[in-house]
């Protein structure tokens, strides 16, 4: 399975110590383009995810060639989200991994499949590799400063019978 992600799913995730479960649903790689490298690592060398994702071998960078599709999208998103959406596009990938909602309404009408944060948490209450997802929500929300809507919380939580 082919899967791009682009920076947000890696910080969140790694701010409340879940970036390990990535690789639980998507077994194999993940791959991110240099734009999301740089924001991750780089430029954010002292944030959650910098050290979490640079010593994931499970993720690898992949270089972006259709700049001219990364510049049509920077109309509108920000560098690491429009390399990702190209990224996943170019590669075909199953799944591109945002929380943004322009980037993913951008994703989504170039025909690309979109899972987030909140969809990765969900599906691990589900298969039981989560046991308590509010907590997980709510460390979320105030720890990790995630943004998330009353209205997407309390769905969430719905569906995961909590």
């Amino acid at each position: 399975m082919k899967v791009v992600s682009n920076a947000s799913v890696l910080i969140a995730l790694s701010s409340i110590g879940m970036l390990s479960l990535l690789s639980e649903r998507f077994p194999g790689s993940i791959l991110i383009p240099e734009a999301v490298w740089r924001e991750v690592v780089d430029e954010g060398a002292e944030r959650p995810g910098a050290h979490e994702v640079s010593k994931a071998n499970w993720i690898k960078v992949h270089k972006v060639n259709d700049k001219g599709m990364v510049g049509l999208l920077r109309a509108e998103l920000d560098e690491g989200e429009a390399e990702s959406i190209t990224l996943a596009h170019e590669v075909r990938a199953d799944v591109v991994l945002l929380d943004e909602r322009d980037a993913r309404q951008a994703a989504m009408r170039m025909g690309l499949k979109v899972l987030g944060t909140v969809g990765i948490l969900l599906w691990g209450k589900q298969t039981g590799k989560l046991v308590n997802l509010r907590d997980l929500l709510d460390a979320l929300r105030f720890q990790g400063k995630f943004r998330i809507s009353q209205r997407l919380y309390e769905q969430v939580l719905l569906e995961a019978g909590e």
